[in-house]
């Protein structure tokens, strides 16, 4: 299974970082699991029972869900009695899934200043996209989300437009109007769905954004700021700061220094 630099339990399942070489054994146990390898153009979805055997050294998040944490959000697309969720091992990543196993990725790597919170959402964010990508386009729309706590399109399409746009600045009350639901109504909903209130949700994009530049090195500071809604730097600081724990310029120099590559020892402090 190769070397784990990091590893994450909760209610979710296991989540690990890993370093890999040619040979390795991924298998998925008794529920599903999901490989991210850095830079692949594919995602590897395995069902309960398959194995997966490596070709070449790289690092990679696997993402061992629990059973019962899959099923509680999306009952159709992981019934119990289903032994194969997945119809295809592999997929080719989108953008969308693709910036999520790299904002998980430095953000396994900072683990200092990751919050449960935020992980469980990244996690929820990845099964959401996946079902929404590679499931729902091969089973019929309806079925498969009965049940789920996403099951409102009003819900899923107002979470779509979140993500496109990732803005503190964003009317919450005018994302309500675009699909169609009142003030009151549209809280309460999502609120049910998600589990977040839709600025908390907001919020929790916004952060993922702020990581994914903080982390590739490129951009300052203020252009990170202005591209997420903030008239000015400082905001954006006090911003990162209270959802974070550090301001951005911490974050960014933590980041950058804790991202070897696959074939690069570790420093014995970070094994």
């Amino acid at each position: 299974m190769g070397r784990t630099v990091r590893l994450f339990e909760g209610r979710y399942g296991r989540l690990l970082l890993n370093e890999l070489a040619p040979n390795d054994e991924i298998r998925a146990q008794a529920d599903p699991a999901i490989v991210l390898e850095q830079g692949a153009e594919e995602v590897l979805l395995l069902n309960p029972g398959e194995l997966y055997v490596t070709l070449g050294a790289s690092r990679a998040l696997e993402f061992h869900a629990a059973g019962e944490w899959l099923r509680a959000s999306f009952p159709a697309a992981f019934e119990a009695e289903d032994a194969r969720p997945f119809p295809q091992l592999r997929e080719l990543v989108t953008p969308r899934i693709r910036q999520l196993a790299d904002t998980l990725a430095v953000e396994a790597m900072n683990d200092r200043f990751l919050s449960n919170e935020r992980l469980e959402f990244m996690l929820q964010e990845l099964i959401l996209s996946i079902v929404e990508t590679y499931l729902a386009k091969r089973r019929s729309s309806s079925p498969l989300w009965k049940g789920s706590r996403f099951e409102d399109s009003r819900i899923r399409r107002a979470i779509a437009l979140l993500r496109a746009h990732p803005n503190k600045d964003l009317s919450i009350d005018d994302l309500a109007s675009q699909v169609g639901l009142s003030r009151s109504r549209f809280y309460d909903l999502f609120q049910l769905c998600t589990g977040f209130s839709p600025r908390a949700y907001l919020d929790m994009l916004c952060v993922e954004t702020a990581i994914s530049r903080l982390s590739s090195g490129q951009g300052k500071i203020a252009e990170v700021a202005a591209e997420l809604g903030f008239s000015a730097q400082s905001n954006f600081t006090r911003f990162f700061l209270n959802q974070v724990g550090v301001p951005p310029s911490t974050y960014r120099r933590s980041a950058t220094s804790l991202s070897p590559l696959p074939e690069d020892p570790l420093p014995e402090d970070k094994r």
